[in-house]
């Protein structure tokens, strides 16, 4: 047991018993979106992971722990405090921890403490990626970097739609991470179910992710692997629509200097003003449809 880590008892519970469980970011939680939608979005994940015959385990930092698996009022301290709780990546783990503070997981530390936990199946939104003029900027998301080492299954909508998506694939290519369509042959885009990538592989059922997943693990590989969902066909975005406000978003942030771990919230913030909330409605309905595929294949996985 790492000594830094907390396992919540229900997770603890489930784990021990070989039982399903399925991790969350809590970025979602404290950046995501505003308070109280965060908190109502995040307990409703939770149920749908129950729903669906599995344990949720929210991860975050609190108070300088590690926590695999959150109580109702620790979500509810996060989605108050919002953008006061640092957003942590690998990078910020020691100094927070060291320091006795509080951090919002994106995927790469939500994988991580996952992994430390003896989870391995995780459901997100969408993957961070290569970003727009990275060729210049060197601006890749930790993410990527994360699915090369850590052997965590990643259900998400596929990448974000404001990265440079041709890239992020080839950049998983590179780092010999499988990317799988669930009933797709195509990369979703994230509000949209169509990026015109192809994907690595399409399967059409949890059962077959479980058993490509337990392939892997049984082989000894160390990478993770990447299952893209796409939206639901009733909650997608105007593909012409959804790409003006992620062009005018991003032209923003540049003119503002935006960098770094500021620029993914910004523009999420961003495309929601322009869409009128939109883009934040199909965010969470993603995030629903995702918990609910991750639940049913940690279930096959256990199987």
């Amino acid at each position: 047991m790492n000594k830094y880590l907390d396992i919540a008892p229900e997770v603890a519970a489930a784990l021990e018993a070989g039982k399903s469980v399925v991790a969350l970011e809590s970025t979602i939680i404290s950046h995501g979106m505003p308070y109280p939608q965060n908190v109502e979005t995040a307990l409703a994940v939770e149920q749908i992971i129950r729903d669906n015959g599995a344990v949720p385990a929210t991860i975050a930092i609190i108070g300088g722990r590690l926590k695999a698996g959150l109580r109702r009022d620790e979500i509810e301290y996060l989605g108050k405090q919002g953008h006061a709780v640092a957003k942590a990546s690998r990078r910020d783990l020691p100094v927070l921890v060291a320091r006795g503070a509080d951090g919002a997981c994106t995927v790469t530390t939500t994988m991580m403490i996952a992994h430390m936990a003896g989870i391995s199946v995780f459901a997100t939104g969408g993957i961070g990626g290569v970003h727009r003029g990275a060729e210049t900027t060197m601006d890749i998301s930790a993410d990527l970097e994360e699915l090369a080492q850590t052997p965590v299954m990643v259900v998400c909508a596929g990448a974000k739609s404001i990265l440079d998506l041709g890239l992020t694939l080839e950049y998983l290519e590179t780092k010999g991470v499988p990317v799988i369509g669930y009933g797709t042959e195509e990369l979703p885009a994230f509000y949209t179910r169509s990026s015109g990538f192809r994907v690595d592989y399409r399967v059409d059922t949890p059962e077959e992710l479980a058993a490509a997943f337990a392939a892997q693990r049984g082989m000894g590989l160390k990478n993770g692997m990447l299952v893209t969902n796409p939206i639901p066909e009733e909650y997608s975005m105007d593909k012409a629509s959804i790409d003006a406000a992620i062009d005018a978003a991003v032209a923003e942030a540049e003119e503002k200097g935006i960098r770094g771990k500021q620029t993914t919230p910004f523009l999420l913030a961003k495309i929601s003003e322009i869409t009128g909330g939109n883009s934040l409605a199909s965010n969470i309905q993603l995030v629903f449809n995702n918990a609910r595929l991750a639940a049913q294949t940690a279930v096959a996985l256990c199987k």
